[in-house]
């Protein structure tokens, strides 16, 4: 089966180098080092303690927790992180700092899981989340590199395409060490799909394990200070195609009767900034970007468009509002708990399968507030906009909700010391 996999995976080679160069020339970015795709890496191959692969964003958020305990553990382990996407590895650099190295994770090809190996010789592999990938298991399992896949979250929707081909994915499955997963749920799938009930723990989400640099507040009342103390602003953030059209309607329509309103928008890719802005010029909205600002802006600013990267943190802080995108369309939504943690009331659309729980456990606790199209959009943002108890009962729920979620880094390290003390 697993040749089945190769060779189709092989057909679909020129559509990825072409997909690869298409992206490329929207972001430069995926044309830097993309060579590292292919297995092809500069410098001398080196031997890691333990190797992070985290595909995105979301799970760079995931792994900073657990590589900074690590590196606590024991300052001297060498500790590589991987992602697959040029904004992943700037969070990366962000969130770990010089001491971790990052490189491209290779596709999923023979020939380029070999090299990547034989250049970074892991003695521990960890991929975060759902990030299952054949060739990477089988030699891992082949050269006895023990494998964890930890923060395992499997929706519905991956389940049922694992189960599909049950044959396929339980061989692969049962070469992978440990499963640290999210919830019972997650445990009961992933056991299903092993045909056994082993070498499986249920950790939480890691994602709850938020830790606030004190410099963040601080550099938030700045931020705040420059966009207006007295003015209600409402962070619109990691947004996509088709969202930024919907939220600039319904600011539009709220600021008729709030003109102090100050929207701000984080696209979620660097590459649309651009298009971005000049939807919002398009709109008439007289904008700031971030990237050429210098100093407060003045009260006739209505938009201000976050086209750095790193920021959005802070922007939540600096916020009253907060909008977590990839939600009003059909991407699966994106974490809400930074800006729980950060005391913002959540709002969010209906698409959130790829943070089901999260979602849901906010909806229950009060800390988020969650609208299905446009007209609904306007109604909750302007009940928060004109209801400041409303703002702060569900900024203090979030605030709850994480502190009562924590825990899963512990639970993880003590699935992970077994294999580390092996080492």
């Amino acid at each position: 089966m697993r040749l089945v996999y190769n060779i189709v995976i092989l057909l679909f080679l020129p559509a990825v180098f072409t997909r690869l160069i298409f992206r490329g020339l929207r972001n430069r970015s995926y044309l830097s080092r993309i060579g590292e795709r292919f297995g092809r890496y500069t410098g001398k191959p080196k031997s890691y303690d333990v190797w992070i692969h985290a595909v995105s964003v979301g799970e760079v958020n995931a792994a900073g927790p657990l590589a900074r305990a690590l590196t606590r553990r024991n300052p001297a382990m060498r500790i590589l992180v991987t992602t697959m996407t040029p904004t992943g590895a700037d969070q990366a650099r962000l969130a770990m700092g010089a001491r971790i190295d990052h490189l491209f994770l290779p596709y999923d090809y023979p020939f380029a899981v070999r090299r990547f190996l034989d250049h970074v010789k892991p003695s521990l592999a960890i991929m975060m989340e759902t990030e299952i990938w054949p060739n990477f298991i089988t030699h891992c399992n082949k050269r006895g590199i023990p494998l964890v896949v930890a923060n395992l979250r499997l929706s519905q929707r991956s389940y049922r395409k694992y189960a599909r081909l049950l044959p396929f994915t339980r061989s692969v499955f049962r070469r992978i060490k440990w499963f640290a997963v999210q919830t019972r749920l997650d445990r009961e799938r992933v056991a299903r799909l092993l045909g056994r009930d082993e070498n499986l723990s249920v950790t939480g989400n890691i994602k709850f394990e938020i830790t606030l640099p004190a410099s963040l507040r601080e550099v938030a009342q700045v931020v705040r200070r420059e966009w207006g103390n007295e003015r209600t602003i409402w962070v619109a953030g990691s947004t996509h195609e088709r969202e930024e059209e919907i939220i600039v309607d319904v600011f539009r329509s709220i600021r008729q009767s709030h003109p102090s309103l100050l929207l701000v928008v984080v696209p979620r890719h660097p590459e649309r900034f651009e298009s971005v802005y000049r939807l919002l010029q398009k709109n008439r909205l007289n904008t700031v970007r971030r990237s050429t600002q210098s100093g407060p802006i003045d009260e006739h600013v209505e938009a201000f468009l976050g086209d750095t990267m790193g920021e959005l943190p802070v922007f939540f802080a600096a916020s009253d509002i907060a909008f977590v995108g990839g939600s009003l369309v059909e991407i699966g939504g994106h974490n809400i708990l930074e800006a729980c943690a950060l005391g913002k009331p959540v709002v969010f659309g209906p698409h959130m399968f790829n943070f089901l729980e999260i979602s849901q456990m906010a909806l229950e606790h009060g800390a988020g507030l969650q609208v299905h199209d446009e007209s609904e959009l306007e109604r909750v943002v302007r009940n928060l906009v004109e209801d400041a108890n409303l703002r702060y009962s569900c900024g203090q729920n979030g605030i709850k909700l994480v502190e009562n979620n924590q825990g899963a880094l512990k639970r993880t390290l003590d699935v992970l010391e077994p294999f580390l003390r092996a080492r």
